[in-house]
């Protein structure tokens, strides 16, 4: 029966659990049972009246906290920063690695693991080996197999729909972004805008650094999930339909409005206000998608 509190005091004995305890962990997550009341004395806690009790939730604390602890391969770190790098528009499709010597000096690692790190990435076709001229980041409207590009093609979608996806995917990492950036990830904001800024004063679209400061806020997101999803999704927006969103670019009054807004975005994101990073964002995809609507 519920005390007056609203929690269950299990009277009859605990049925034996030594290989399924997660059941219980239901009743303790929605409140019935009273958790404090049954953690052994081993644990802090006071004892059960049910001594079957007490053991099980002894079982069940150990099966929480024992878990088998996988040191990540430093292959697997080398693999991770190269792959941010790129993915952050650092390294720019067409341009090259450092060879492996220096690589593996910058990092303080073998060779051997460099040469791994960079397989993995020419698995994902991230980057290709020419021959006699060493290893360089794949565009990637030459990248295989794009998931988005195959699934806009089997269900005759249009960019608006994909701009529509686009929105809830942006608020989301923008609110995220408000709560979890670093300094550093400010710094990649705040340089994309820079280098943006830059392209226009010097008569270009600005496309690459639009891509380097979303793919910032992915990152500063902090959620790989979100930095995958959004990489594929930039990666055919920008590239695999690049002739279609050009139209966006043609007018410099309409490049400086798309800078002025991701400054508005980064700073919502540098005051860390979730719901104000969230609007700007609702803006500044809105106003995209208005562009295309209107066409």
């Amino acid at each position: 029966m519920p005390d007056q509190d609203g929690l269950v005091t299990l009277d009859t004995p605990f049925p034996q659990i030594p290989d399924e305890p997660f059941f219980l962990l239901r009743f303790f997550s929605a409140g019935y049972i009273n958790w404090s009341n049954h953690i052994p004395k081993s644990q802090g806690g006071t004892v059960s009246s049910d001594p079957e009790f007490a053991d099980a939730a002894e079982i069940i604390l150990m099966k929480m906290k024992l878990k088998p602890i996988k040191p990540k391969k430093i292959s697997d770190q080398v693999f991770d920063q190269l792959r941010e790098i790129i993915a952050r528009g650092s390294l720019k499709p067409g341009e090259q690695l450092m060879p492996e010597r220096d690589l593996a000096e910058a990092l303080g690692v073998s060779r051997t693991t460099i040469r791994n790190a960079i397989n993995r990435l020419v698995t994902l076709g991230l980057v290709e080996n020419r021959q006699g001229q060493g290893t360089f980041v794949r565009a990637p409207d030459s990248r295989p197999n794009n998931p988005l590009a195959l699934a806009m093609e089997a269900d005759d979608a249009d960019l608006e729909d994909l701009l529509e996806v686009r929105l809830g995917l942006e608020c989301n990492s923008a609110f995220l972004a408000a709560k979890r950036a670093t300094q550093e990830d400010i710094r990649f904001l705040e340089k994309s805008i820079e280098e943006m800024e830059k392209e226009i004063a010097e008569g270009r679209n600005g496309t690459e650094a639009d891509v380097s400061f979303h793919m910032a806020i992915a990152y500063a997101s902090k959620n790989p999930v979100q930095v995958q999803i959004m990489r594929e999704f930039y990666d055919y927006l920008f590239y695999g339909i690049r002739e279609n969103l050009a139209r966006l670019y043609e007018d410099p009054e309409r490049t400086r409005s798309i800078a002025t807004q991701h400054t508005d975005i980064m700073n919502a994101i540098k005051v860390r206000d979730p719901q104000l990073a969230f609007e700007k964002m609702k803006c500044h995809i809105g106003y995209v998608l208005d562009f295309f609507g209107n066409k």
